[in-house]
């Protein structure tokens, strides 16, 4: 998800976002525990997104 995305998105939006990528980032976590994860670096971008995600979530708070 590529900054711009995320800039073009309302407060809502954001959060259904980040609700699903966590949710993501959990199946993900799962996967990699019984080790059927096929890209883990998969993980590592959903990471990331949610970072982006509330970084932009917080700089709105201001």
């Amino acid at each position: 998800m590529k900054t711009n995305e995320i800039k073009d998105m309302t407060t809502a939006e954001l959060n259904e976002k980040l609700a699903e990528l966590k949710q993501e980032l959990f199946n993900l976590r799962f996967q990699h525990a019984v080790n059927q994860l096929d890209n883990p670096l998969r993980m590592k971008a959903v990471k990331k997104d949610i970072a982006r995600i509330k970084t932009f979530l917080r700089q709105q708070e201001q």
